[in-house]
């Protein structure tokens, strides 16, 4: 498993606009000049997010970017589910017809268990406990 740069620097812009969430909405070069990052690779970034709706968009003369719902509620889990295309460690771990073995695999099960402890991690953290630990 590896996560993408376009995953990692979603999770900066999230943490970003969790760290400003009580001052509305923050335009996307102000994101990308803290987070020294270019703006138009941040509207890539961005765009999946706000799909996926963790992200409110305002278009506009003050738009921006917000949070769609509080830094508490919106999980690492949901960021990296929003940003890959799944998280998946082995294929046999979400699909067991990725591997005409799965179903007889002795190995499966410990690609199962680490998939649900990470799996179970990324759920158990929010924005706004990445937030407190800054």
């Amino acid at each position: 498993m590896k996560i993408s740069t376009k995953t990692r620097y979603g999770m900066r812009v999230m943490l970003d606009l969790a760290e400003r969430y009580a001052d509305g909405c923050t335009p996307l070069k102000d994101v990308a000049e803290r987070q020294g990052l270019s703006k138009k690779y941040l509207e890539q970034v961005v765009a999946p997010l706000a799909t996926a709706g963790l992200l409110t968009v305002t278009r506009g003369y003050q738009g921006g970017y917000q949070l769609s719902r509080p830094p508490e509620a919106i999980t690492l889990a949901d960021v990296i589910a929003a940003s890959e295309d799944g998280l998946a460690l082995m294929g046999c771990t979400s699909d067991l017809l990725a591997c005409e073995r799965a179903g007889t695999c002795p190995s499966r099960s410990v690609w199962s268990g680490l998939q649900n402890a990470v799996n179970d991690y990324l759920e158990s953290k929010t924005l706004a406990d990445m937030v407190k630990t800054a």
